[in-house]
């Protein structure tokens, strides 16, 4: 069967107002701004109002993205969120989106792969897409990861902050083709991210809550090596999948400064070729790229790069890891 073109039409993201800077931290836990910085980069992330969620997030985000791609809610097909934050355990957030977009067509519903989501989610819009199953997807991350986030650990609480970024992927297309994706889990990882309490498990109790075992617990050691290989591994797997096209531009989950560039080194890539605005938002999960997509298309970014391949790349929570090949 012959494969459906198709590309990104619109994009939107949304961050809350209230900020956590590094000055803050430093009086919550034994840190300073100057260990943060060289650490991670991060010198400020969003965090959520009391009464504000993960949907009302990636609501806004949804909303500019079909503003961007001029379409109304009624011409999307399906809804695919990415998060790990959802504002309830059941009914998919997606599905409160879907309602209140009043994207009466839309099947809708929503997916955990920890920060790959927004991968994950794109690479289930594509198979709709180059089928001809769908003519326009909305594909989410957002997260409210403050909300899971232990302000107890000095280690992971600097990390985190949140978000919600949206595209519109159509087989009536404006900027980048969809020309490929992929993605990898390793179950084995299983608990080197992980928020133990809360699910069906390890069901909450008022002692657990005590214990924090609501919130999220990384193994950071572990994560900065399978973060560095990964991402190399990711950008010359497009690269292989699309050997006509030269590499024009990565669009990396953000997650840790230093990881970043360790593996723009090794690529051997020019640093104004990689966007990166993991000062601004700290990692926003399944929201990181997304956004960071935003911000590019919108700044320019991606000038001066017709005909060449984009590179979408991410690795999170499971663990799992993927890319999005785009011909921008």
């Amino acid at each position: 069967m012959t494969r459906v073109r198709c590309g990104l039409r619109g994009t939107g993201s949304a961050v809350p107002d209230g900020v956590i800077t590094n000055d803050d931290l430093e009086r919550m836990v034994d840190t300073s701004s100057e260990w943060i910085v060289k650490r991670t980069g991060i010198r400020e992330r969003r965090r959520v109002a009391e009464g504000q969620s993960t949907g009302d997030l990636a609501l806004e985000a949804a909303r500019r993205a079909l503003a961007d791609a001029d379409l109304q809610p009624q011409d999307i097909d399906l809804i695919v969120m990415g998060t790990v934050t959802p504002d309830h355990l059941v009914p998919a957030t997606a599905c409160r989106i879907q309602a209140e977009l009043g994207a009466t067509r839309a099947a809708a519903f929503d997916l955990a792969a920890g920060c790959t989501g927004f991968v994950y989610a794109t690479n289930v819009a594509a198979q709709y897409l180059w089928n001809g199953s769908c003519k326009n997807v909305l594909v989410i991350g957002g997260e409210a990861l403050t909300r899971i986030t232990n302000y107890d650990d000095r280690t992971s609480c600097i990390l985190f902050g949140d978000g919600a970024g949206a595209a519109i992927f159509s087989t009536d297309f404006r900027y980048g083709e969809l020309l490929s994706t992929e993605i990898h889990s390793d179950g084995t990882g299983y608990e080197v991210m992980i928020t133990p309490g809360g699910g069906a498990a390890m069901p909450l109790t008022a002692e657990r809550i005590a214990n924090r075992e609501d919130k999220l617990i990384i193994r950071g050691r572990e994560v900065y090596k399978f973060a560095v290989g990964r991402m190399v591994e990711l950008v010359r797997g497009q690269m292989a999948s699309n050997p006509d096209l030269e590499l024009g531009a990565v669009v990396p989950h953000q997650v840790n400064q230093r990881i970043i560039e360790s593996a723009r080194e090794k690529l051997d890539m020019p640093a104004e070729r990689i966007f990166v605005n993991i000062e601004k938002y700290g990692n926003t999960s399944a929201g990181s790229i997304p956004i960071a997509l935003d911000e590019a298309r919108r700044s320019n970014f991606f000038d001066g790069l017709d005909g060449k391949l984009v590179v979408m790349c991410a690795f999170g929570a499971g663990l799992t890891w993927g890319s999005v090949g785009l011909r921008w």
